[in-house]
């Protein structure tokens, strides 16, 4: 595929341009010690993804802070480890502490010179605003979870993120999805037409980590160990 030929990227934030499992595991890491759970940070991770998974899904409105505080619960329901209020809120209230990527502020700038770039999160409003401090970029919009009243994978995200695109005159089938998770993202967005770019942050690792696996197979158009080298591929264009 050639990029220069879109107009538009959107991208995933939390898995793609922000380290949410560093951020998740900085919380879990000391709640499953001070527990005395022996599980490492990527077991907790693994065990973790399924019931954000769940909470996203059956709990569509919530907002995220209220998400990760039930996610939370659900694993210490599973692995018979007590959830104070004070354990819940910790991770409630972590996600503007979440660390950028080191490549992303560069790669963003970078893209923001060829391209409009628009944000899908799965995140609220507040929370996103915090970790929009730490990428430093303008985006051309923003899509929350809190804005469609649903979260990834859900079809009515990619839908809302179609719909916004040709609000911003976009035209049909110059819209590119970048994006970390095969589960929130390239599966949807392929389903519905959408061309991908796979930022393979766990290249280097296996499992999924706190992305649960894709239910069904899925082909991105590209992929990429970073946003650094998707943006060097871009420029060497």
């Amino acid at each position: 595929m050639r990029f220069t030929e879109y107009e538009a990227l959107s991208f995933d934030c939390y898995g793609t341009l922000i380290n949410w499992e560093a951020g998740i595991a900085a919380v879990l890491g000391p709640w499953a010690r001070s527990r005395r759970l022996t599980l490492n940070d990527e077991q907790l991770l693994t065990a973790y993804s399924a019931h954000q998974a769940t909470a996203e899904a059956e709990h569509p409105t919530e907002l995220y802070p209220d998400i990760l505080a039930r996610s939370l619960r659900a694993l210490g329901d599973e692995l018979g480890a007590a959830v104070s209020d004070a354990d819940a809120a910790a991770l409630a209230t972590s996600v503007p502490v979440w660390p950028a990527f080191e490549d992303s502020h560069d790669a963003l700038a970078m893209l923001g010179t060829r391209f409009k770039l628009i944000i899908l999160s799965n995140v609220d409003r507040d929370s996103f605003a915090a970790s929009n401090t730490r990428l430093g970029v303008e985006f051309a919009s923003i899509l929350t979870a809190q804005d469609i009243g649903s979260y990834k994978p859900s079809p009515r995200n990619i839908a809302a993120l179609k719909a916004e695109a040709r609000r911003l005159d976009i035209n049909d089938g110059k819209l590119l999805h970048v994006a970390q998770s095969l589960f929130h993202d390239h599966l949807p967005a392929k389903q519905a037409g959408l061309p991908t770019v796979w930022i393979n942050r766990r290249h280097d690792r296996p499992g999924w980590g706190a992305t649960p696996a894709p239910p069904a197979d899925v082909t991105p158009d590209a992929e990429f160990p970073s946003m650094a080298a998707f943006a060097a591929a871009v420029e060497a264009e």
